[in-house]
């Protein structure tokens, strides 16, 4: 089964290479940030092979890409290994967002009219809505979670 998922490379580790019985061997790991819900989440990925890991060359890091990949895991001495192999990346393109039409802001701060959370499309900010400007770290400095 083939997944897909859309983010973003975080960072690429070195190429590891080696010989096996069945001749040199290429790979390379990354992780990759996908957002699911309201955090963003990371996964180490690897790729194998000469041509696979040229491709992964082609993207930067930060880049928004789709990676297809497999899920396989295997157990070996009473434990067991997940391997996160993708074999396709593709280069996604930042989401255009328009210039918003300019709205009366409350006691003269500005009010954002478009949101694009991470790795995601840009939506419209719902008529009437006033951020939250409250600061947190104001309150108790012994407790800094905001919830």
């Amino acid at each position: 089964m083939a997944l897909e998922i859309e983010g973003k490379i975080l960072t690429k580790l070195p190429v590891q290479q080696g010989t096996s019985a069945r001749g040199a061997w290429q790979k390379q790991e990354f992780v990759f940030e996908y957002t699911e819900g309201n955090y963003p989440n990371q996964v180490c990925m690897n790729v194998w092979g000469e041509e696979k890991v040229k491709d992964l060359e082609r993207f930067a890091v930060g880049s928004p890409v789709k990676v297809s990949f497999n899920l396989s895991s295997r157990e070996y001495n009473g434990r067991w290994y997940t391997d996160v192999r993708a074999w396709r990346i593709e280069a996604l393109q930042p989401a255009q967002v328009a210039a918003p039409a300019q709205e009366a802001a409350p006691a003269g701060e500005p009010v954002p009219t478009r949101i694009i959370p991470a790795g995601g499309s840009a939506y419209d900010v719902p008529a009437g809505f006033a951020p939250n400007t409250a600061d947190f770290n104001a309150a108790d400095s012994a407790d800094d979670l905001p919830f």
